[in-house]
């Protein structure tokens, strides 16, 4: 498989600045790898680069963050589902961290102890026409019978580290998954591979439907997280 060497400087060039209704809005730009970044979103965007993981995209989101103030993340990616139509894009509505489980301790599953938050998250920010569908982040690859355990719609290995990051920084997020795998057992690496090229053509068309779908709405709604 490809290995591709992750690079660790963010430049002031990848804030896009886009009008609000009510002014300007800084947004950044977030995928996890180079392969999921192709050539139609290669025209338009220059994303941060944060890696694969939990671990890694937590911490380079908010080094980005820190780096750079934005009033709003885009997250874009692919996403495993067993049930829901491959290729297609969906807009997340909720995040869990399908790893945390401290439930011996009288804990619910899910939920982080002593962070006073629940199991799921949600993200208040909504793109119009974009079906939403619910997610669960984790640090391993989900095959087979491995949906049966988790309640979520799609899984992936970023978004909750993503959005926590987000909400230490005060910033907003809109998290886009296209559906890459899931139907069939991931076997090799061109099992995740296949569709990408077709979500990377859609999400960019939904990158291309942005300034209006900020024009219509105040910086407050794009920036407003969830409270940590």
């Amino acid at each position: 498989m490809p290995i591709t060497v992750i690079a660790t400087t963010i430049t002031e060039a990848m804030i896009k600045t886009y009008s609000a209704a009510d002014g300007p809005l800084r947004v950044l730009f977030l995928m996890a790898t180079e392969a999921e970044y192709g050539a139609a979103l290669r025209t338009l965007i220059e994303p941060v680069i944060i890696g694969v993981g939990p671990v890694e995209a937590g911490v380079r989101t908010l080094k980005a963050l820190n780096d750079h103030s934005a009033d709003l993340v885009v997250n874009l990616g692919s996403a495993g589902s067993r049930s829901l139509k491959q290729a297609e894009i969906f807009q997340v509505s909720h995040v869990s961290y399908r790893d945390m489980d401290a439930s011996p301790l009288g804990f619910e599953k899910g939920v982080t102890p002593f962070l006073d938050l629940p199991a799921e998250l949600f993200i208040p920010q909504r793109l119009p026409g974009i079906p939403t569908a619910r997610i669960a982040t984790g640090a391993s690859i989900v095959n087979g019978s491995q949906y049966d355990a988790i309640d979520a719609d799609m899984v992936d290995m970023e978004s909750y580290a993503v959005l926590r990051a987000c909400m230490i920084a005060g910033a907003g997020m809109i998290c886009l998954r296209g559906v890459s795998d899931g139907v069939e057992e991931i076997r090799r690496f061109s099992d995740w591979t296949f569709y990408l090229a077709e979500i990377d053509a859609q999400l960019a068309a939904i990158v291309r439907s942005l300034p209006d779908a900020f024009a219509a709405l105040p910086k407050a709604y794009w920036k407003a997280p969830i409270s940590n």
